[in-house]
């Protein structure tokens, strides 16, 4: 975490470019990997089949969902940005690349930093954070997006 509590509009605008909050790490393992494949029925093999995966994928095993990465940005930024807002709410993304595989058994953290804010409705703000998410070998980052929160105070 860094910086302070984010409580008001003022709040947010006077952290964009300067705070980085930093996630805890989280564990892709493979039953969660199994229950985001039942949730969108998104059952291809390279995410499900260990043993096949290990023999025939370039990545020597089963890998998780790229959406499922993305997925977890939500609760990586209620877990590490220090926002008490009335209401909050996810408006979209932008730019989202999948940068590396991310293979089951990784330790994932994502890393946020406000590149723009703007208000809205003259009652809350509009944030866009540049999320990167990286796995513990500190190699190329599994993702890179700009994610988009409406936060009213």
């Amino acid at each position: 975490m860094s910086g302070a509590v984010l409580k008001s509009a003022a709040d947010v605008f006077a952290a964009a470019g300067t705070a980085r909050y930093v996630s805890e790490w989280t564990t892709i393992d493979q039953a969660r990997v199994n229950r985001f494949a039942d949730a969108t029925d998104d059952h291809q093999w390279i995410h499900l089949d260990a043993e096949r995966a290990q023999r025939e994928s370039p990545f020597g095993g089963t890998i998780a969902h790229g959406f499922l990465t993305l997925s977890l940005v939500p609760m990586w930024l209620v877990q590490c940005v220090p926002l008490q807002s009335r209401i909050s709410v996810n408006y979209g993304t932008n730019r989202v690349r999948f940068m590396s595989p991310v293979r089951v058994g990784t330790r994932l953290r994502a890393f946020f930093e406000i590149e723009k804010v703007s208000e809205i409705d003259g009652a809350g703000v509009q944030v866009t954070w540049l999320v990167t998410i990286a796995d513990e070998s500190g190699e190329k980052p599994a993702c890179i997006a700009e994610f988009i929160t409406r936060h009213h105070f």
